[in-house]
């Protein structure tokens, strides 16, 4: 039974996760940030009211909430979301991505992601996810237990986020990616973890915060 209840609130944000256009991340990050916070959400009996949404005001409220949030997390730990207004985030940075036309904002959003999956991971994301959290539950531990955090017991905190995606886009992003240039294997094993920890931090995050959310309706649905 609890398998069953973590596969449909999994499947509820995956859903949400590859709504185009709404999210950071392509596909596969958005994917990957789901499945990392799907194993994080511990209010999973509450959440489950989100897969009847449409038949209550209560589950539309927790739809709502959950869109919102996916939102405002995905989107404040994707370096490129956060970058220079000027260049909307790194899409009118032309460059090239081994043989391929693109821009920097599609290499951050997708394209080295893609090359990871099919350089390491042999084309499979369950791999790479499975991967990203050994990192969390092992290399990462001291510093993946602090980022779920709000400070002053907030329940949303995107701010913080979103100046950490600052500082990586200007120290990793943007340097050695002017338009024209061609990027290889020097920049993409270069960013490699660092989008990685991002995936990594936007999962730990995404769960973090609809615990809080969660933990709080259910409170004053008891109350």
């Amino acid at each position: 039974m609890y398998g069953r209840r973590l596969w449909l609130i999994g499947g509820e944000l995956v859903f949400m996760l590859l709504i185009p256009g709404i999210l950071g991340w392509g596909p596969e990050g958005h994917y990957a940030t789901c499945k990392i916070a799907e194993l994080k959400v511990v209010l999973l009996q509450f959440a489950l009211g989100l897969t009847t949404f449409a038949n209550s005001y209560d589950g539309a409220l927790r739809y709502t909430l959950l869109i919102h949030q996916i939102m405002c997390v995905t989107t404040t730990t994707t370096p490129l979301h956060m970058g220079y207004l000027g260049d909307y985030g790194g899409n009118l940075i032309k460059v090239v991505w081994y043989d391929n036309q693109t821009n920097l904002h599609r290499v951050w959003d997708d394209k080295i992601i893609e090359s990871a999956l099919t350089s390491f991971y042999n084309s499979d994301l369950t791999n790479m996810i499975q991967t990203i959290q050994q990192y969390i539950e092992n290399s990462w531990s001291n510093d993946a237990s602090s980022w779920g955090i709000c400070a002053n017991n907030q329940t949303v905190c995107p701010d913080p986020y979103a100046s950490e995606s600052v500082i990586a886009a200007c120290k990793f992003a943007y340097p050695n990616a002017t338009a024209g240039s061609t990027l290889g294997d020097q920049y993409f094993l270069s960013r490699l973890p660092v989008v990685e920890r991002k995936l990594a931090q936007g999962g730990v995050r995404l769960a973090a915060t609809l615990n809080r959310i969660f933990s709080s309706h259910a409170k004053l649905a008891e109350a």
